[in-house]
């Protein structure tokens, strides 16, 4: 669907305009469909990447700012997700021995194993929402790469 079609706005007043409304919308078209593979485990989209921020940790302890600092979306609060994500049992949280004011966190298996059952799901999610060939797709990261610097 065309962007004007999708938002109902018969023209951009220039090309650079669109593109930036048409990657926010996509942003919101993609998080909020994702967040249906997600609900039935009970976690969001946020509480996602920091699970697999923890995941790619390999074991390995991370801080919560240390999380804020790799995840998608930068005005998420790392502090609020990592709390929930502890209450659900999915991370712990453990003072870090070498500096008291900094807090250790690190994935549980349970928080390992809802991403084992989701593995398959977001590949399938992924190539189905995304709509292009492999060639277009290499041809979109370089270009988004490329917007970035």
């Amino acid at each position: 669907m065309k962007l004007e079609e999708a938002i109902k706005q018969k023209e951009f007043k220039d090309p650079f305009n669109k593109a930036v409304v048409n990657l926010l919308y996509s942003q919101s078209y993609i998080v909020s469909n994702q967040s249906c593979l997600f609900k039935p485990l009970g976690i969001s989209p946020e509480q996602y990447n920091v699970l697999r921020i923890l995941k790619g940790q390999k074991g390995q302890p991370i801080t919560v700012s240390s999380i804020q600092e790799r995840m998608l979306n930068r005005m998420s609060n790392a502090s609020r997700l990592v709390e929930k994500l502890k209450q659900k049992e999915l991370v712990n949280r453990e003072e870090c021995p070498t500096d008291r004011r900094q807090v250790d966190i690190l994935i549980t298996e349970k928080g390992l194993k809802i991403l084992t059952e989701l593995e398959e799901a977001v590949y399938a999610f992924n190539r189905k929402i995304i709509n292009l060939s492999e060639e277009e797709v290499d041809q979109l990261n370089f270009l988004l790469d490329k917007m970035r610097g």
